[in-house]
């Protein structure tokens, strides 16, 4: 065992030196290491970073939830907005009614929302979301309130200028101070902040949930009125409650907008596992891209590696028939140069590697990504396994040379 593990401290020893002699060539016989090893790590990181932010934002739109608005969602595929322009909009009563009926939903509640700025003395914070929602919001979401409290329905039906901000426009406007019980601008009108949201982090990197300022929708009605974009959530227990409710919803719907049994429905429910499913397949896509993108940079690289081995057997050839002369063994001979390879490889997953954490520590400016052990340890297991495919021919035709013709060489 002792006498193995010299042989390849020996063998990664003399390939060290073999490198170092050529140095520009190897250089250029790693570039394509480095170039596939950069792609699958960070291709791996990136969709894992995706991932984690995907599940996150699926918990803050809630569990069990679905959302009846006027426009399906789309994806892939012909999307026939034609067919539904001219439906007629939503109502916010159609929450209560909703509420009353059903036997399924748990909650309900109906939200607008429009881009605008909370002003705060010389504070502005520009492009927050608005959102104007029912009372019951906060039972079909999964927001939570840090500091404060949430509005309540009297609140709600006398249409108060009550507000809770979300954190980032709190930092925004108070910086460390408290905003509980400060009054803000919004619209015009003076507004009571009686509640801060937890932080809760971006959807997948692009719209914050943080840059937000929630107000009772009666009131949002006086400021921007209610006539499109109304959305109603509908909050069920569990999911034998989602998939029971969701027909009864649907029953339902056709009766407040009084379809006829032959009429199409003039409405879209929404569900979040529609939007997870096309997901799913749009990573999975990427996936599969990107592995032929990898596995073709690390073939490209493996060619030169083995061009590169080949080399080094023709300009070694003495030494290997001196080493054979005096007794090397075909293993021996064989492992020296598959060393030599692998450590090529090596280098070139080291350098990708680092490359992929500059890469990684770009995307951490749009979403959390984490260069793990894992990948790390992939992308080796990857550098190695090329080394050891792609270094094989030209090890083996080095150890099998006849030593006599090898020490005529010149």
């Amino acid at each position: 065992m002792l006498i193995r593990i010299r042989s390849i401290y020996e063998g990664v020893r003399l390939s060290l030196y073999a490198i170092w002699s050529n140095k520009l060539r190897s250089a250029l016989t790693t570039s394509g290491i480095v170039i596939g090893i950069v792609m699958v790590t960070t291709m791996v990181t990136v969709i894992d970073g995706i991932n984690r932010s995907f599940e996150s934002s699926m918990e803050m739109l809630g569990q069990d939830v679905v959302f009846v608005q006027k426009w399906p969602w789309g994806f892939g595929g012909e999307y026939r907005w034609w067919d539904y322009v001219n439906r007629r909009e939503m109502d916010v009563t159609y929450a209560s009614e909703i509420s009353a009926r059903s036997t399924w939903a748990s909650a309900v509640s109906a939200e607008a929302s429009r881009r605008g700025s909370v002003t705060y003395r010389d504070e502005t914070a520009e492009e927050v979301q608005i959102d104007g929602v029912t009372a019951s919001y906060i039972r079909t979401s999964a927001i939570e309130i840090s500091d404060g409290r949430f509005f309540t329905e009297e609140e709600d039906h006398a249409a108060r200028n009550v507000v809770i901000l979300g954190h980032d426009v709190a930092d925004a406007l108070f910086n460390w101070r408290d905003p509980v019980g400060q009054r803000v601008r919004i619209g015009g009108r003076r507004f009571e902040v009686i509640g801060v949201l937890e932080r809760q982090g971006n959807f997948l990197g692009m719209q914050s949930f943080d840059n937000m300022a929630i107000i009772p929708i009666n009131t949002f009605r006086y400021i921007y009125g209610l006539h499109r974009g109304i959305s109603i959530r509908v909050q069920f227990d569990n999911d034998q409650a989602l998939r029971e409710g969701q027909y009864e919803i649907e029953g339902i719907m056709r009766q407040i907008r009084r379809l006829d049994p032959a009429e199409d429905n003039d409405f879209a429910i929404n569900r979040l596992d529609m939007f997870e499913q096309q997901y799913r397949a749009m990573t999975g896509a990427i996936y599969g891209v990107g592995i032929f993108l990898t596995a073709l940079s690390l073939f490209v690289g493996g060619i030169g590696v083995m061009n590169i081995m080949y080399v080094s057997v023709k300009e070694r050839t003495r030494e290997i028939g001196i080493r054979k002369a005096v007794g090397a063994r075909y293993r021996e001979v064989l492992q020296q140069f598959l060393v030599e390879s692998v450590v090529i490889c090596f280098i070139g997953g080291i350098l990708g590697i680092m490359l992929s954490g500059v890469a990684v520590y770009a995307i951490n400016q749009y979403f959390v990504a984490h260069l793990g052990i894992n990948t790390i340890l992939l992308a080796f297991v990857i550098t190695t396994i090329t080394g050891l495919v792609f270094g094989f021919l030209p090890a083996h035709k080095a150890a099998k040379s006849d030593p006599i013709e090898s020490l005529r060489y010149s």
